[in-house]
């Protein structure tokens, strides 16, 4: 039966020297933690008691699996795991398990293997058995909490699309009040949260499944989950897809370099969406061929004069660029709606880009922050942290300002927070990210992707001993089932384990749709991810 936790409580849904020397500081990254040398006797194997779901009807079964808090005590304290699957639906035919690990981290896997099981061929329906979790830290797996909602909304509320004075301060403040709450509501759980234990946990899980190896497709922050599994595991992947990649080694332990190149990414894909209602002023209807500068001053507007919204709380011009990095990860053909809704915003009518966050978005931020800072070794130099923050920002003027001066929220403003973070980071990964003797492991990268920017893939296919890159020529994070030329070389791989040709480029990116014709979609937020439906 699915639960939401038994052994850990679910918790709500608990700032000398030279710029130059403190900017080559902050490549080298932090020092990473010793390791301990005794090596652990290995953890139990859970076992799956499967039953129906709480919400039945699809065809997924559920049940816990009992892995350990902390993998340096693995007959210690258990950590119960949501997990849920769907049989092949043609036995005879099976291949083994296919998990789906979503991004984030924050969102749920158990609901985005149920809810992107359709979207699916029924090629790999037919062969295989499709896994999901939900991570430690996660949703039915122990809710990781340290802002609560009444917190959370204040601080969301008082931010503004345009900072003034005193914002980076103010940042560092929040930061640091956020690392200490959890602490204090989510201590016993926050140090075990990293991906070296989840790819741990995903192995018990195959364990627990009878396979000798897993095949695996992980996006966005899932392909960081499945590159660590490949380096502490390389021999139980039979194949592997990693769509959206991170950049392992720049995430992990030269966090500020990470974070720039994503400032750059999200910013230079709002402009190329702005360029293009620039040079389509009737189809985009936004800016009358000034969109930028429309832009700049409609934050400010919505800064001074709020849209109160159905629920009562106000609509920013932070709310505006908040929604907007996420919504933009759809790609081109969702440009038209973007324009749609930032005429709306102008007008002061209701739109999916005035949304504030909401509680199911608290949840996802927890947890993202929470892993994020569990993953990645900020130094601790408060003049790192003011110099090199400032120094993303002003990189990134469209929305680098209201996000990295903003409350802890998503990737772009991590820093505050994780240069403070007074846990020990027990399960992050310091290994070696090359995963010797795995199977060839797809990587999956699209040229414009606002979110872990192309040069992240690329990075990652240069590490792995047996990586290969396909490359989507397209706006948008992500690339399976968002083109027809990614997706069938990727099934064709997950099926019989053939890699596309080296430097193959997909470039069959859906255009610029009318909002005549398409409805659907584009309200999708963070709080709820799915591999969309082949068009």
């Amino acid at each position: 039966m699915q639960t939401r936790s038994a052994h850990i409580p679910r918790r709500r849904v608990g700032w000398g020297m030279s710029l130059v020397l403190v900017a080559v500081t902050a490549l080298l990254g932090a020092t990473p933690g010793t390791a301990s040398a005794t090596t652990p006797a290995a953890p139990a194997v859970p076992v799956l008691s499967w039953g129906p779901c709480a919400d039945p009807g699809d065809g997924f079964e559920c049940a816990t699996a009992l892995v350990p808090l902390d993998y340096r005590r693995p007959a210690g304290p258990a950590l119960p795991l949501a997990v849920t699957r769907h049989l092949a639906a043609d036995p005879a035919r099976r291949t083994g398990v296919l998990v789906l690990h979503p991004g984030g981290p924050g969102n749920s896997g158990v609901n985005f293997a149920r809810d992107s099981y359709e979207a699916l061929p029924a090629a790999l329906r037919d062969t295989f058995d499709v896994v999901g979790y939900d991570m430690r830290g996660v949703a039915r797996s122990g809710q990781v909490e340290c802002w609560n909602d009444t917190e959370y909304s204040a601080a969301v509320d008082a931010a503004r699309g345009v900072p003034g004075p005193g914002a980076l301060r103010g940042a560092v403040r929040q930061g640091l009040d956020f690392a200490t709450a959890c602490r204090q509501r989510s201590g016993d759980l926050v140090p075990f949260i990293g991906t070296a234990s989840n790819a741990k946990d995903m192995d018990l899980l195959r364990q627990a499944l009878g396979e000798e190896t897993l095949s695996f497709y992980g996006r966005s922050f899932g392909s960081y989950v499945g590159t660590v599994y490949a380096a502490q595991l390389p021999r139980r992947v039979r194949a592997m897809v990693l769509d959206g990649a991170y950049d392992p080694r720049h995430y992990a332990d030269v966090p500020y370099a990470y974070d720039a190149k994503q400032f750059v990414a999200l910013d230079t894909a709002v402009g190329r969406f702005l360029d293009w209602c620039a040079e389509n002023a009737t189809t985009c209807g936004f800016g009358k061929g000034r969109p930028r500068q429309a832009f700049e001053q409609l934050k400010r507007d919505l800064d001074a004069d709020p849209v109160m919204t159905a629920s009562g709380r106000p609509a920013t011009g932070y709310t505006l660029a908040y929604r907007l990095m996420f919504n933009i990860n759809s790609g081109k053909e969702v440009w038209p709606y973007l324009g749609e809704a930032l005429r709306a915003a102008q007008a002061h009518r209701s739109s999916f880009l005035l949304s504030p966050p909401s509680p199911a978005s608290f949840d996802f931020l927890n947890v993202n922050m929470a892993v994020e800072c569990a993953d990645r070794a900020y130094p601790t130099s408060p003049l790192l942290l003011g110099a090199l923050v400032s120094a993303h920002v002003a990189s990134a003027p469209l929305l680098g300002p209201a996000i990295g001066l903003g409350p802890p929220t998503y990737d772009h403003n991590h820093a505050p927070t994780c240069a403070q973070w007074p846990a020990e980071r027990p399960s992050r990964f310091e290994g070696s990210y090359r995963a010797a003797g795995s199977a060839p492991i797809l990587i999956l990268g699209t040229t414009g992707d606002p979110d872990t920017p192309y040069q992240d893939a690329r990075a990652l296919a240069g590490t792995l001993d047996n990586g290969r890159l396909l490359t989507f020529d397209a706006e948008g994070h992500t690339a399976y089932n968002r083109s027809a030329c990614v997706s069938a070389l990727v099934n064709d791989y997950l099926a019989t384990l053939a890699l596309p040709a080296r430097g193959t480029v997909c470039a069959d990116e859906t255009p610029p749709q009318s909002p005549t014709l398409r409805t659907d979609r584009i309200e999708v937020d963070e709080t709820r991810e799915v591999i969309p439906a082949l068009r």
